[in-house]
């Protein structure tokens, strides 16, 4: 049973939540086996606070009851035919490898006939060894490794308790995931240090052989409102993320995928953006904490967005709650004029409703932060964003852009005006795709 004395949102509201009418056909929960333990100290981390939500003792672990029921709820209630167990933290390995068999256990007893289940571990692989990579290569985890670029931005903000450096282990366990196979992708926090240099970070992924990268802009503010020492600005968000665009337009489509570069090209194609930051809506990306209780979102983990129990109500009444839907539908409609009139909505859409506290031009509430950057970023990106989708629709691969664009460091143009549009659009290059660059 939940330990806290949190209000559940629905009962605010005058009643619990609606009928399965309102149920996303899928949805996903991020699990916090361990809650906000963490065997690391790093500056950045918004999640280590949250064991204040609890009260001192709290044994910060989720048992095996708590984990087949929700096991057992998570797999009824959806109604696609594959399904994600995300395991982050705190640090989920504190768990220890007989949790994890215990998980894929209970989800093959859980299983539907004919789903697909995969699992994701965000971790800083302080801990992992042959025998957890085994086993993560066994079950075909996708593991989410936090490295903040090379070892002198790395070690900037990621330290342990004794505030020593972690790079070190770190790449250990990146050698390791690489060596047994394990499905893996990098997680970098762009920070105020490390975003004044992207291409040192971009290109040490790339010379240690990683094929997935995503970015994850720092912001944080402190007690008074002000942003931390540690939030990237707006402006070195948007430089940084154009820099590492040019490198990876130039020699890297379809050898390297940086998320943001995929959902951008979702959003040029006319599909929705597939990552909560930048889709219209949310909602349907909630967080479970070790006892069970259930929260709108991994970045609104506070009693004003607690949903409740999954022991005491079913999680498909707290998931298809008309606060939660409420909550999902108010990031499109809550964006200020000055958003709803941005020329780049259709790829940014607000960005994520935590960061929307800054004002617009017009002194509107509701900005998010990160505006400009964004702004800048997906501005800059349009021309070869629009190459790469018509690409798409002549059935051709978005890599061939690199041959259209020349020199790898953006030298002469290798395709003539007149010539035929190496899109295959059948059109000549100054009428298609050199067209508005």
């Amino acid at each position: 049973m939940s330990t806290t004395t949190f209000i559940p949102q629905a009962a605010l509201l005058g009643g619990k939540a609606t009928s399965r009418a309102l149920m996303p056909p899928g949805f996903h929960v991020m699990l916090k086996p361990h809650g906000p333990i963490c065997n690391l100290d790093c500056s950045y981390c918004f999640y280590l606070r949250k064991e204040d939500l609890y009260p001192e003792g709290t044994p910060f672990r989720l048992s095996e009851e708590v984990l087949e029921a929700f096991t057992r709820q998570y797999l009824a209630a959806q109604r696609v035919p594959e399904v994600t167990f995300a395991f982050q933290g705190g640090e989920p390995t504190l768990m220890g490898l007989d949790f994890f068999r215990t998980a894929i256990a209970l989800q093959e007893k859980y299983r539907k006939p004919g789903m697909r289940i995969s699992n994701t571990l965000q971790t800083n692989g302080v801990l992992l060894n042959d025998e957890w990579c085994r086993f993560l290569k066994e079950h075909r985890f996708l593991v989410g490794l936090s490295l903040d670029g090379p070892r002198h931005l790395h070690d900037a903000y990621r330290v342990d308790k004794g505030g020593n450096p972690t790079f070190d282990r770190v790449y250990r366990a990146l050698k390791l995931l690489q060596r047994h196979g394990v499905d893996l992708n990098i997680l970098c926090v762009v920070n105020r240090i490390n975003s004044e240099h992207p291409l040192d970070v971009y290109c040490f992924f790339r010379s240690e052989g990683v094929q997935f990268i995503q970015f994850v802009p720092a912001v944080e503010r402190a007690s008074n409102g002000e942003v931390t020492e540690w939030t990237v600005r707006p402006e070195q968000w948007g430089q940084f993320l154009c820099a590492v665009f040019e490198e990876w337009v130039r020699r890297d489509v379809g050898r390297i995928f940086v998320q943001h570069f995929d959902v951008a090209l979702e959003a040029w194609v006319g599909a929705e953006p597939s990552l909560c930051v930048h889709a219209r809506t949310c909602g349907n990306c909630l967080a479970m904490e070790h006892n069970g209780d259930l929260f709108s979102c991994d970045h609104f983990v506070t009693p004003d967005y607690y949903l409740g129990n999954i022991q005491t109500t079913p999680l498909t009444e707290l998931v298809g709650s008309t606060f939660q839907r409420a909550f999902g539908n108010d990031k499109r409609d809550s964006l200020p004029r000055y958003c709803r009139e941005c020329p780049v909505l259709f790829a940014c859409n607000g960005g994520c409703p935590k960061d929307r506290f800054a004002t617009t031009p017009d002194g509107d509430p509701g900005l998010n932060y990160l505006c400009a950057g964004y702004r800048k970023f997906f501005t800059h990106i349009g021309p070869a964003m629009r190459i790469m989708a018509d690409l798409l629709r002549n059935r051709r691969p978005p890599a061939a852009i690199m041959d259209m664009l020349g020199a790898p460091q953006g030298g002469a143009q290798t395709v003539a005006r007149n010539a035929p549009c190496p899109c295959g659009s059948g059109k000549k290059y100054k009428l298609c795709c050199l067209k508005g660059r």
